[in-house]
């Protein structure tokens, strides 16, 4: 069956590339991404960060008891040894 859709332009240009770069037809590519997506196959679950939190996190915030101008300060400052 023959249809008209509108794709974006870089987009198009991708699928092309991809399909040559296979020796496949632009057609072929595009039957087997709308397969794949009403699979269900192109929604992978989504990534999620490991967690690599270090301590406890019912300790106290070791920050807490400084200022934004104290942290400011201790962050910016050049070690004494001529380092920058």
């Amino acid at each position: 069956m023959k249809t008209t859709i509108d794709i974006h332009d870089e987009l198009l240009a991708r699928a092309k590339r991809h399909a040559r770069r296979r020796g496949r037809s632009l057609r072929s590519v595009v039957e087997e991404g709308l397969r794949d997506v009403l699979a269900g196959g192109a929604s992978p679950e989504p990534y999620r960060l490991p967690d690599l939190s270090i301590g406890d996190p019912t300790d106290a915030d070791p920050l807490e008891a400084f200022s934004w101008q104290d942290l400011s300060e201790i962050i910016h400052e050049h070690p004494e040894d001529g380092e920058a």
